[in-house]
């Protein structure tokens, strides 16, 4: 295969949806399908040794959630297939929002019971920012659900988004009979006996006597006749260039649990979905089909994905170019080479030693501590990728290690997840006592904070929560940062020795903001100097 024909088999895509709608299970089964593993694990049974492998994290398997991205990719019917596996949960978004930056499209996955939910809705609109096309699965039709069209008008209500229905199902709950396939005219029959023994038959149409043949249950099949008109009546016409620009999202239906519809989704979607696409950059838009060397960027840093080695994986999206295993790239940010060495893909924390990949990869690169999320790499020319979506923390803790003697391990453990991005580490300003600080966007983010600490560095620490709602960086003219220093109370640093002003509440920010107008206060890290 040639590079342009390599570039244009990759599929890369996050899956994204509120907790429980099914989305590790919709993985696994993609994996299944792919070949990439022979039996997929299971969320719920936590007593069981068997998990998903999405899951790797030791906490993962035991609540049964996600708290971190997963990289997954297999081979399927010519495409080379990159999952983002995103974690559900709203406490850990900034991951998730981080990882989309890394996807040329996206899976949204719906409850039918539930419906568009919260964080549904929050991971929508950085889809929608990003113009990425949108492919929605709902899912659990063998359980009673919401009516097709009422989920569909919420897609355009709540998200603002016109659907056109890939298939259309036949009974729901119960009475969940199968799929109707409307772009190739085919049944997909549902057995609740045997949801794996799958029946598909060739139609000419909904008419087709073969479909009254196949559902004895008149009354069904002349509702989803009559649903299927209305369809093709009233609804929307399917449209490519639509689909390309996340202005309307193919819809398909199954239960992810069962495998039903799941292997016509991923047929369909590997069609529909774009090959890697362009990104914008500071010297212009870098296009993988134009662009001739090699470039990246560094979108999530893993710490500790195999405890026993004490490693440290940064994961590049590959944007343009060949990757070569033991190529020297230049590292943007500290201008310096760098030879890529040991470059892995992955099953979840399973890996495999690459020696060559194509814009639209993922790649994990063994990094002793040169690389940031946000950092790009490239061949020849220097340029740098846009800046990475970092959220201002909302819920802050005193941080203290509980045996002095494991200062060191703790110190170390806090440095890395500041860098994966996991937490966001201060150190108090102008204080008799040097005390450090970590702010989290969730609570639960605390949680982790505490488990992997113990569990991967063998240290206890103690959390004192703190009553601040609000970080936001500062700056502005020497002399009012100067009287801003010596006035304010409550300045911190963060790791590159910025000033942060923490607030409790909107409030105090906002008496602050009218008393130095002219200081500047920024919700995330990137302060521009002032002189």
């Amino acid at each position: 295969m040639t590079k342009m024909n390599e570039i244009e088999s990759r599929r890369t895509f996050a899956i994204i949806s509120h907790p429980d709608a099914g989305k590790t299970t919709l993985t696994e089964k993609l994996l299944l399908f792919g070949g990439a593993i022979r039996e997929a694990g299971t969320v719920k049974g936590r007593k069981n040794s068997k998990h998903a492998m999405s899951d790797w994290m030791e906490i993962e398997k035991q609540r049964g959630i996600s708290v971190t991205s997963s990289v997954l990719e297999f081979l399927y019917d010519g495409y080379h297939v990159n999952i983002l596996d995103t974690p559900g949960h709203q406490d850990f978004s900034e991951d998730t929002y981080r990882t989309l930056t890394a996807a040329d499209s996206a899976t949204m996955l719906i409850d039918v019971a539930k419906g568009v939910e919260a964080q549904t809705k929050k991971l929508f609109k950085v889809c929608k920012m990003r113009g990425i096309p949108i492919f929605t699965f709902i899912n659990k039709l063998d359980r009673q659900g919401r009516d097709p069209f009422d989920l569909m008008e919420e897609l355009e209500n709540l998200l603002g988004i016109r659907s056109y229905p890939m298939g259309w199902p036949i009974g729901m709950g119960q009475s969940f009979s199968g799929v109707y396939d409307r772009m190739e005219k085919k049944l997909e029959l549902y057995n609740p006996d045997n949801p794996k023994a799958i029946d598909i038959i060739q139609l000419t149409g909904p008419d087709d006597p073969k479909l009254d043949e196949a559902i004895n249950d008149e009354g069904l099949v002349a509702q989803f006749r009559e649903e299927l008109e209305l369809l093709d009546v009233a609804g929307d016409d399917y449209d490519v260039e639509k689909v390309k620009n996340g202005e309307l999202t193919p819809i398909f239906f199954g239960s992810a649990v069962s495998s039903f519809g799941v292997q016509t989704f991923l047929e369909h979607m590997l069609k529909l979905a774009p090959a890697p696409t362009p990104r914008m950059s500071t010297k212009g838009v870098v296009n993988p089909f134009e662009h001739q060397g090699f470039s990246g960027f560094i979108f999530k840093i893993q710490a500790n994905m195999n405890p026993a080695h004490r490693d440290r994986i940064a994961f590049l999206r590959i944007t343009s170019g060949k990757f070569e295993r033991g190529m020297t790239v230049k590292h943007v940010r500290i201008g310096k080479n760098l030879k890529l060495a040991q470059p892995t893909q992955f099953l979840a924390q399973s890996r495999s030693l690459v020696e060559e990949a194509y814009a639209g990869d993922i790649i994990g690169l063994f990094d002793p501590g040169n690389l940031r999320i946000g950092d790009t790499l490239v061949t020849g020319e220097a340029f740098e990728f846009d800046e990475m979506p970092h959220f201002s923390p909302e819920h802050f803790c005193a941080i203290t290690v509980k045996e002095a003697l494991k200062h060191k391990s703790y110190e170390k453990g806090l440095h890395q997840l500041t860098e994966e991005g996991a937490i966001q580490l201060f150190k108090t300003f102008n204080s008799y006592v040097e005390k450090q600080i970590v702010g989290v966007v969730g609570v639960l983010q605390f949680e982790v904070l505490e488990h992997r600490l113990k569990n991967e560095y063998h240290v206890d620490i103690q959390l004192e929560r703190l009553p601040y709602s609000f970080a936001r960086w500062v700056n502005g003219p020497v002399k009012e940062m100067e009287k801003f220093k010596k006035a304010q109370r409550n300045l911190v640093t963060d790791r590159d020795e910025r000033i942060v002003v923490l607030f409790e509440n909107e409030f105090q920010m906002r008496t602050a903001m009218d008393k130095y107008p002219e200081l500047r206060f920024y919700e995330n890290s990137f302060v521009k100097e002032e002189k």
